[in-house]
Order: C-alpha cells, then sequence, then structure tokens
C-alpha cells in the first residue's frame, strides 16, 4: 500500500472543501475564505498525540501573529484513526485553548472520516457534513465565526438544512464523493 504525500493529502483535502463543503453550502461561509486563499492546509507529522498537541498550540500560535490566514486545517493521518479516540481528544484540544488563554478567540471543529453524530447509526448518510477525507482538527477565528453568522439569515437553520442535503444525496453518494476526493476525480454534483 503507497501512502499519500502532503501535498496530495493536502489536495485531497482541498478537493473535500471544494466538492462538498462548498458545493453543498455546508458551511456559508467557507468559499469566500477559500477563494481568497485564507485557508491554511498543514499535514502534521504526529505518530501521538501529545505531538498532536503540541502542534496544534504551534498552529493555534501561529494564529495569533498571521492575520493573513482566516483558518487552518491541521491533517493528521496517522494518529487518531479511531474515530472514538479522536473524539476524546477533542477534549485535550479544548484544554489546550484553556491554558493558552484562547478561549473565546478561537475553536476547533472536528472533521473525520467515520465521524458520527451521537443518536446516528455509522451509514447515515447525515454523518457526511463531517466526515473528511482524513482526521483533521478544524481552527476558527471566533470573531470572525461571530461577524459571519450575524450577517447570515436563520443561521439556526444551517444544521438541518445540512442533515436535509445529506440525506437527499444518500449515504452512497456521498461515500463515492468522499472517495473521489482522495482518488483526485472529479466530484461534481448534480
Amino acid at each position: 500500500m503507497t501512502h499519500a504525500t502532503d501535498i496530495e493529502m493536502i489536495e485531497a483535502t482541498r478537493r473535500w472543501v471544494e466538492q462538498v463543503v462548498v458545493a453543498f453550502n455546508l458551511c456559508p461561509f467557507a468559499k469566500r475564505e477559500l477563494v481568497k486563499e485564507r485557508v491554511r492546509f498543514v499535514v502534521s507529522k504526529a505518530v501521538d498525540e501529545a505531538t498532536l498537541l503540541d502542534e496544534l498550540a504551534h498552529e493555534l500560535a501561529r494564529l495569533n501573529v498571521d492575520e493573513s490566514v482566516e483558518t487552518t486545517l491541521l491533517i493528521h493521518p496517522l494518529v487518531l484513526q479511531d474515530f472514538y479516540r479522536y473524539n476524546d481528544f477533542l477534549e485535550l484540544a479544548d484544554q489546550l485553548l484553556a491554558d493558552m488563554d484562547l478561549e473565546g478567540v478561537y475553536q476547533v471543529a472536528s472533521f473525520h472520516p467515520d465521524y458520527q453524530f451521537g443518536g446516528t447509526e455509522p451509514d447515515d448518510a447525515e454523518n457526511y457534513t463531517n466526515r473528511s477525507p482524513y482526521p483533521m482538527l478544524h481552527l476558527l477565528r471566533e470573531d470572525s465565526l461571530s461577524e459571519a453568522i450575524d450577517n447570515y439569515p436563520e443561521v439556526d437553520l444551517i444544521p438541518e438544512r445540512n442533515i436535509e442535503r445529506m440525506n437527499e444525496q444518500g449515504v452512497e453518494k456521498m461515500r463515492a464523493l468522499l472517495e473521489a476526493c482522495l482518488h483526485n476525480k472529479s466530484g461534481a454534483s448534480n
């Protein structure tokens, strides 16, 4: 089995953002930042949780000094492949925000190839709102998120609308789209 290079993982993740997140308008704020090239894609070399936590701290510090980056996708293909361990790690990420005195400044959103919302089955299409080609941590600026939310009508309906969109597409189509992102294929939706 050949392993993807960092460039291939970034390209697959970018395709996922374009062909799933933006194409289905799962996050109405994503396209603007992608077009402005203000999304940082970085591949972690971490093979354990402690190293990933260090890299997360580094990326948070970078956001603090680099205003040209609006949001960071920290892709970590070598650690936390198991969704439940990944989900537990999110508590450490939140604790890191507190330890760095960055609560309310940044938030960490979660995406994983096996993402599963509580109360759903593993094959429910709605899980694809948060399923990504690789495990990743999405670092968001709270001020920018609040501003975007304030300027978007009916923001509270986004999750419900996203679930409807994923259910309309169906699990087979969403699985194929995610797979296409990994293999450099067009996932254009109809």
